[in-house]
């Protein structure tokens, strides 16, 4: 987990290193950081928990992968190179997403707790095992297992 604390102390040593990548990722992590404690009414100078600042990161994630996926589909892939390595950099502020394979034993328990046996109650499972795995495994992963499990 990333801490708000601790980017915002790596922003010094990532100016020293010239990596210009990680430092553009950075600033615009701190700058989300800031926008969201403003938001939420704190000041600037707030710092926020670990699990708000996961979740600005995640959606910072989630917009570099929307803006890979469109710049692809427009045949642009000078546009989408820079995003994918911004997104890198995202990534290695998260925690480690859990694997499909640690996915599928709880999402088997959960269906046998919660007694769903067809696909029509497929949301009900997913939203219980992404509430299980607590912001730990990609929703699209838990939706694809969820599908193996109930098949």
């Amino acid at each position: 987990m990333a801490s708000h604390e601790a980017i915002k102390a790596s922003l010094p040593e990532t100016m020293k290193s010239k990596d210009a990548v990680k430092l553009r990722t950075v600033r615009s992590i701190l700058t989300a950081l800031t926008n969201e404690s403003v938001a939420t009414g704190g000041t600037p100078q707030d710092l926020l928990d670990d699990a708000a600042t996961d979740n600005v990161i995640k959606r910072l994630a989630k917009q570099r992968k929307d803006s890979i996926e469109q710049y692809e589909a427009a045949n642009r892939p000078e546009l989408a190179e820079p995003e994918k390595e911004e997104l890198a950099v995202l990534e290695s502020y998260l925690p480690q997403m859990m694997s499909q394979d640690e996915i599928r034993p709880i999402a088997e328990a959960k269906m046998a707790e919660l007694g769903i046996e067809d696909k029509s109650k497929m949301g009900i499972l997913i939203g219980a095992v992404m509430k299980e795995t607590a912001g730990q495994a990609d929703g699209s992963v838990v939706k694809m297992v969820v599908e193996e499990v109930l098949e």
